[in-house]
């Protein structure tokens, strides 16, 4: 015999929309600080890291076979590689900053560079914003947006800061980079409560 699944409405799906969706763009970064003797400035920072991730995780799958059949069982959980994109101002401030950071792990002209993990490995937060004053708000009065989720990222340092294109041809644009970051773990609050 055949089931039935009762038909959803526009109604329906209106109410399940809590707050109208979480929104990509209503984000923060912080990065309150860099290792030791690095010039930061973490509220340029905030204003000047145009893109961001919530962190993808995997599980991976570990095949034990059995009387010529596979049996699935978890194996390990690792973090991809976090990536955030910042606006370049004239003043190289924050590209300096990551320069500086990947040449205290490896110096380009002594391949020297720190050995203590805690000398170069820093924290950072990805906070993401709602539309109102409060998760739970239905409508957008007052200066302050409710922090819906937040995300440290633990133990992170770059890998990579990537070039910035120069061409005669670019014109009304302003120069960005991205950097990628290896990441130890994470943990989250908000929504639901911690975890991670």
């Amino acid at each position: 015999m055949a089931s039935t699944r009762e038909n959803k409405t526009i109604s329906q799906f209106k109410s399940a929309l809590v707050g109208g969706g979480a929104r990509p763009n209503l984000f923060e970064v912080e990065m309150t600080t860099l290792p030791n003797g690095i010039n930061w400035d973490a509220e340029n920072f905030r204003f000047m890291c145009k893109a961001a991730a919530l962190p993808a995780q995997n599980v991976a799958s570990i095949d034990v076979p059995f009387r010529g059949r596979i049996f699935k069982v978890a194996g390990d959980r690792t973090i991809d590689t976090w990536t955030v994109t910042i606006i370049n101002d004239e003043g190289f401030l924050l590209r300096n900053a990551f320069e500086e950071w990947s040449n205290l792990i490896a110096d380009l002209g002594t391949n020297i560079g720190a050995t203590d993990p805690s000398a170069y490995m820093t924290n950072a937060t990805v906070y993401q914003l709602g539309r109102g004053s409060s998760a739970s708000s239905q409508d957008n009065s007052g200066n302050a947006n409710a922090v819906l989720k937040q995300y440290e990222f633990v133990d992170i340092f770059p890998t990579n800061v990537s070039q910035i294109d120069l061409s005669y041809d670019s014109s009304d644009t302003i120069e960005e980079f991205t950097v990628e970051f290896q990441v130890q773990s994470f943990t989250t609050t908000g929504a639901g409560g911690p975890n991670g």
